[in-house]
C-alpha cells in the first residue's frame, strides 16, 4: 500500500467499516488496515482507512464533511 494514503484512523472497527462504505458509495476505492494487536488492549486508534493517493484529497473531504460519530 505504498501508493495509498490514510484518511481515517480509529480504534473501533465498525467506524472504519462505515467510513470505507461511505467512500465506496462515492466510487472511491478504500481499504482497511488493522494494526491492532489482539493480545494488548489499548485504545490507540490502530485501524486505518486507506485510499489511493490520487483519491486522498476527495476522500478526506468526504470524511470531514459527511461522516460524524456522536
Amino acid at each position: 500500500m505504498n501508493d495509498w494514503t490514510r484518511v481515517y484512523k480509529t480504534s473501533i472497527l465498525s467506524r472504519a467499516e462505515i467510513v470505507k462504505s461511505v467512500l465506496q458509495n462515492h466510487e472511491i476505492e478504500a481499504g482497511i488496515v488493522n494494526k491492532k494487536d489482539s493480545t494488548i488492549i489499548i485504545d490507540n486508534g490502530q485501524i486505518e482507512v486507506m485510499v489511493p493517493n490520487e483519491q486522498a484529497l476527495n476522500a478526506a473531504r468526504i470524511v470531514k464533511d459527511e461522516i460524524t460519530f456522536g
